[in-house]
């Protein structure tokens, strides 16, 4: 049989709940299975961490990690350390590292969820944003200077490489071209960012001459944000920079009935180091402690996890026994209108794994 090793880091706020949760289910559809299990190795990595020894992870950290096959990780930020400090000491050090350059965050209407956009009931939309992971407007380049003076300056470069554009629209286009609709929307902002987004531009249009098969149009990223809200159906797969991809993300999740459904994949797709798999809700303070999060954005992610893996048959049944716990509004957590609990909702996924009949 074969076992995975998958390291484990829920890091802080509500990830502490969805992790495990995710770990449960995770568990209960290995066993259901039965061709394969996962080991997990547990990281307390976080802002509990760094209060405690000044860091987010160890000077280590990324070597106890580099073996592993996956990494599982739950949300980073803590309203008593500065937000800087949080995603630049654990995630981005770790998607950095490791060179996990291509972001892919899947967004649909899941059954029983409600978008708030009138006349959207499931399939109209239906998107994937690849995210470049690596570099552009989250490169860390910059610095300060004169600090506490009135002259002080700050300063925070984007950084767009050919070799880092090329393998984000190459991958892009693959995955376009892998899905029935075979179509990708490039995000710009070359009218305004002249220099580092007509390279962007450039680039993709020669990558494009290599995938004639794909239908590729181009949006100005504030043009974009009415197409997604008003044309939904126009849209299959999205390749946008850094910081574009990170917000247009947030915004396709809400259209999709909540932040606490939507799952991402941060890859090595050459697989020279370990992927990691987290859900983009963040650590949301608000609700941390109350057992009211929702794991179904955990679950997804496990789901596109075990696809990473290889296990596309568990990967297919655990999304089957999410989607027909979200199709009960009874099993609806606080930010789907519902009152169900963390609890609730695990326990119905582990219970949906384990009837499901072959």
């Amino acid at each position: 049989m074969q076992t995975f090793r998958v390291a484990a880091i829920p890091g802080d706020g509500i990830g502490q709940e969805v992790i495990p949760a995710g770990i449960e289910v995770l568990e209960a559809v290995a066993r259901r299975d039965g061709a394969f299990q996962l080991r997990f190795d547990a990281f307390d990595w976080g802002s509990d961490h760094y209060k405690r020894h000044g860091v987010m992870m160890p000077a280590d950290g990324l070597s106890r990690i580099r073996e592993h096959d996956a990494i599982l990780f739950g949300a980073v930020g803590a309203p008593d350390v500065p937000d800087d400090v949080t995603l630049w000491g654990l995630r981005l050090a770790i998607c950095q590292s490791f060179d996990q350059y291509a972001n892919v965050r899947p967004t649909r209407v899941l059954p029983g969820i409600v978008s708030p956009l009138r006349g959207v009931n499931g399939g109209e939309l239906d998107w994937v944003i690849v995210r470049e992971n690596s570099e552009g407007e989250y490169s860390g380049q910059g610095g300060r200077t004169h600090r506490g003076l009135a002259s002080e300056v700050a300063t925070e470069v984007s950084v767009f490489t050919r070799t880092g554009v090329e393998r984000i629209m190459r991958f892009a286009f693959k995955l376009a071209r892998s899905r029935p609709r075979k179509r990708l929307t490039v995000v710009t902002k070359s009218n305004a960012q002249r220099h580092g987004m007509v390279l962007w531009d450039e680039i993709a249009a020669e990558v494009a001459g290599e995938f004639p098969d794909v239908a590729c149009d181009k949006m100005l990223v504030d043009a974009m944000t009415v197409r997604m809200t008003l044309q939904p159906q126009s849209l299959d797969t999205i390749v946008a920079t850094n910081l574009h991809a990170d917000i247009l993300s947030d915004l396709a999740a809400a259209l999709a009935g909540s932040i606490g459904i939507a799952p991402t994949s941060n890859l090595n797709p050459e697989r020279n180091f370990p992927s990691m798999f987290e859900p983009i809700h963040g650590s949301a303070y608000d609700i941390a402690g109350k057992g009211i999060a929702n794991p179904v954005a955990t679950f997804w992610t496990a789901s596109l996890m075990l696809g990473h893996l290889g296990q596309h048959a568990a990967a297919a049944r655990l999304m089957r026994a999410v989607e027909r716990v979200t199709r009960d509004a009874s099993l609806h957590t606080p930010d789907l209108g519902g009152r169900a609990t963390t609890r609730m909702v695990t326990d119905a996924v582990i219970g949906a794994i384990d009837g499901e009949n072959e």
